[in-house]
């Protein structure tokens, strides 16, 4: 599959790491991996994921955005230990593969994110990571408020650390919080930074009502101006969220190619609104996929993603609104080049890196697929339907088994760190 969705029967034949031949048969290779019947893809790429949060997972529902980070979601941050952000970083990582994920953007939490870069070097996953900024705000635990100076400095280090690690596999930006939780210092230095560094900076804005109206309190402008206004706008930069926008907004956001990371079932479970996707690419605005956190969503399954963002706006603008086709290059190309890797991954095409995924659509579901299997991919499959995950060359899922972490370790691993970081953050069950 190409950027235009073009469909090929016949083989795939991958070399040191990238797609070799696509579409020859009677190739001879070392190792063959059968996956006839099956759709082969591109993997999908996932542009806002908190993999810190994934052992928060029905422990912070039915509550507003604001409500849900000061009374469940920060407190658990905090409590987190270098223990149990690794088992929340394996338990999401390994969630996302058997979800045919094979590249996320992720913000941590503050403390603790050499534990998610360990994780995603030792599963093989592709990942962008950045270590959550949190510089101010009254109700943000001592263990999350950070010194300005100091928050910048072990970003930086993190960057020097692992930042282009396993071939560029592994990559690092600037993730903080919000407008609500950063000094505008804090913003402006991180633009800075992140043009003379060259990385992306990944970022929340104007996801709930109440944060738009206490971030123009504070600044006087609308959120997305404001940040525009510190320099963290451009093709670097990707927007969790979006819902709320006025039509200056908008056109910031088209002007500067800004980059939007759209999580509709996040959205819909906090009760924040449902974003104006289909206006946003109408404005040529960038626009991919994320499914948020385990704590607001609570799954990390690009299937749900991609339908839920389909019929959203189908209900909002007619059953025209985001066909297929198009729901798919969103989940894939289009989540590629939010991160600037376009040239390498996002579609099966020879030269790139060979990031793909098999699903078997012979099922109850999905069958009958031949008059159009790009529709049942977007509307009929789910995660059980992925058999095969490839990254960078590497087999890492075959026929639904984990190939480079162990699922009943991952299991264990979590029951155990759940149970501590509960009762560390003083939160009942």
């Amino acid at each position: 599959m190409d950027d235009e969705n073009t469909i090929v029967r016949g083989d795939l034949l991958l070399r040191d790491g990238r797609i070799a031949t696509i579409g020859e048969t009677g190739q001879t290779a070392d190792v063959v991996i059968d996956v006839a019947g099956c759709v082969v893809l591109p993997g999908f790429v996932q542009t806002h994921i908190h993999l810190c949060q994934t052992l928060f997972r029905g422990a912070a529902d039915d509550l507003p955005l604001l409500d849900w980070l000061k009374k469940r979601v920060w407190p658990m941050e905090a409590a987190h230990s270098g223990a149990s952000i690794r088992a929340s970083a394996r338990l999401g990582v390994a969630e996302l593969i058997k979800g045919g994920t094979t590249c996320a953007l992720t913000m941590e939490t503050v403390n603790h994110t050499e534990e998610v870069f360990r994780v995603i070097q030792e599963t093989g996953f592709r990942a962008t990571v950045g270590k959550c900024m949190m510089d101010k705000g009254d109700d943000v635990p001592s263990a999350l408020h950070e010194d300005t100076e100091d928050s910048i400095q072990q970003s930086l280090s993190l960057l020097s650390a692992w930042h282009g690690k396993a071939e560029g596999r592994i990559r690092y930006c600037f993730a903080p919080r919000f407008a609500l939780s950063c000094t505008g210092d804090l913003l402006s230095r991180v633009a800075t930074l992140a043009r003379e560094r060259d990385v992306i900076v990944h970022t929340h804005a104007s996801e709930n009502k109440n944060e738009c109206a206490l971030v123009e309190s504070e600044t006087g402008l609308r959120n997305v101006a404001y940040l525009d206004s510190l320099g963290l706008s451009g093709r670097h930069v990707v927007l969790a969220h979006c819902v709320h926008l006025d039509a200056a907004e908008f056109e910031i956001l088209a002007r500067t190619q800004t980059n939007v990371a759209h999580c509709p079932s996040s959205n819909l479970k906090l009760g924040s609104g449902i974003a104006e996707v289909s206006k946003m690419l109408n404005d040529g605005i960038s626009v991919s996929l994320g499914a948020d956190g385990a704590a607001c969503n609570n799954r990390l399954d690009m299937f749900t993603e991609m339908r839920s963002m389909a019929l959203l706006q189908k209900a909002l603008h007619g059953p025209e609104a985001i066909p297929a086709k198009q729901a798919l290059r969103i989940a894939t190309i289009d989540g590629a080049r939010a991160l600037g890797l376009e040239q390498d991954i996002g579609t099966l095409e020879t030269g790139k890196r060979a990031d793909l995924i098999a699903v078997d659509l012979n099922t109850l579901h999905a069958t009958p697929y031949a008059n159009d299997p790009v529709s049942a991919v977007v509307y009929s499959a789910q995660i059980s339907d992925v058999q095969t995950v490839v990254i960078d060359g590497q087999l890492v899922m075959s026929d639904r088994k984990l190939l480079t972490v162990n699922e009943e370790s991952v299991l264990e691993e979590t029951n155990q760190e759940r149970a501590a970081l509960m009762k560390r953050a003083g939160i009942a069950g």
